[in-house]
């Protein structure tokens, strides 16, 4: 058993250990192979709406996402222009001629509705799609419920994910939040909520500046976690209809993110995902989970395991539970 666990790490740290350079052969069932496997590629799209929206899509693109399309609109022509972002849409052309929502929520509404056909275009065809943005402002808030509603009528398992305004943005904003809020969970499978406030919870001294790229931060793994367990090969990987049994009329969750590198680091990233500030909720009474494990390239299946057997412990008997596993290295 001994020299069979030593030549499957050999194979694992070199994979063409052993093959001669004709080994495998193209043919025509291959070909087929191919040809069945694009056909069941589920389509993946992000759509960052207004300027909070469009900073997550350019922390994705730095980043890279796995097998999704990823575009920003934005009624401020100037942002989007500086943007790095390869995909982009002005909506509301005749109605802000590019000036921007005022942070008024109907203005952005509005733009979005005259912007309907090329919204669209970009949810045609897709599987999935992600709605993020910041709630409060005027873009964002009023053009991501537009956004969600043709995602859905189009077919696609629809997920939003937002962030709620920092107290310090005022009251008028985190009213527009709210009934954004309201809006996009009667349009979404799913709508996944960040309170920025949280955040300071982290790290109280933190500059208001800093804190918005940490919610950036915060959107963007989340949107890569759930889309590169589809995509991505792992040591354990879901299928859209694993992710789909979940999201699929979810109404509200939260996220946690924790991460440990000790002796226990199974347990202990548990607990730190579970006391995250930004899971504002007490998961005993969960219904459904989706947990991403990541590790570096040596986390076996065993300590995969574990960490999920540590959720287990923690949520609701009968609550449905999905999980995979993925290698960064």
């Amino acid at each position: 058993m001994e020299s069979i666990i030593k030549e499957a790490m050999l194979r694992a740290d070199d994979p063409h250990r052993g093959r001669s350079e004709d080994h495998h052969i193209r043919t025509g069932e291959d070909q087929e192979l191919e040809k069945v496997l694009e056909e069941l590629r589920t389509n993946i799209c992000v759509i960052g709406c207004g300027g909070a929206g469009t900073n997550t899509i350019q922390r994705m693109e730095e980043e890279g996402i796995t097998g999704a399309d990823i575009y920003a609109i934005n009624t401020d022509a100037q942002h989007l222009l500086d943007a790095r972002v390869s995909n982009k849409l002005l909506i509301g052309r005749n109605k802000t001629r590019g000036l921007g929502a005022g942070s008024l929520p109907q203005v952005g509404e509005n733009a979005a509705e005259e912007s309907r056909e090329d919204i669209k275009q970009l949810v045609d065809g897709a599987d999935m799609v992600f709605i993020t943005c910041g709630l409060g402002g005027g873009t964002g808030t009023g053009s991501s419920p537009i956004v969600a509603e043709l995602a859905r009528d189009a077919g696609a398992l629809t997920i939003s994910i937002v962030t709620m305004p920092f107290q310090a943005e005022g009251v008028i904003r985190r009213n527009n939040a709210e009934a954004g809020l309201e809006r996009l969970r009667d349009v979404s499978d799913t709508v996944i909520v960040v309170p920025n406030d949280r955040l300071l919870d982290i790290a109280p001294r933190l500059p208001l500046q800093a804190a918005f790229k940490v919610a950036d931060e915060v959107l963007m793994r989340a949107v890569k976690g759930i889309t590169e367990l589809i995509t991505k090969p792992g040591l354990v990987n879901l299928d859209f209809a694993d992710v789909r049994t979940i999201m699929q009329k979810g109404g509200v969750a939260m996220i946690g993110l924790g991460e440990s590198s000790g002796d226990e680091k199974a347990a202990e990233s548990v607990q730190r995902a579970l006391r995250s500030p930004l899971l504002d909720i007490d998961i005993s009474g969960a219904t459904s989970a989706l947990v991403n494990v990541v590790g570096g390239p040596d986390m076996s299946v065993a300590e995969a395991e574990h960490v999920i057997e540590e959720v287990y412990e923690r949520i609701d008997s009968d609550a449905r539970l999905i999980w995979g596993a993925t290698v960064d290295p």
